[in-house]
């Protein structure tokens, strides 16, 4: 079954979201803004969701992680939870 690794941020509104994801383009440390920011619990380990199979998450987010090129980040993308940016680290089909 396939894997992969990812780290997310996760805030209320895709402003927000998009604010984020400007600072990200522009060279901010991603691990820094989900500390500061991530509504999620993950956000304290810099937005690190570790390693995690397909179907673990909500769709719209396991559709991200699993076809999405790596090492860049994607968003915001809307699933009940809020918006995320998310960035998959490395996957294994």
């Amino acid at each position: 079954m396939a894997t992969a690794c990812a780290r997310h941020i996760l805030v209320k509104t895709r402003e927000e979201a998009e604010r984020l994801k400007k600072k990200l383009a522009v060279g901010a440390d991603f691990a820094k803004l989900a500390r500061q920011h991530s509504q999620c619990p993950s956000g304290k380990k810099g937005g690190d969701l570790g390693e995690f199979r397909r179907g673990a998450m909500v769709r719209q987010f396991d559709n991200v992680v699993f076809t999405k090129p790596i090492l860049t980040v994607h968003g915001p993308v809307k699933t009940k939870f809020g918006f995320h940016l998310i960035e998959t680290i490395y996957r294994n089909d």
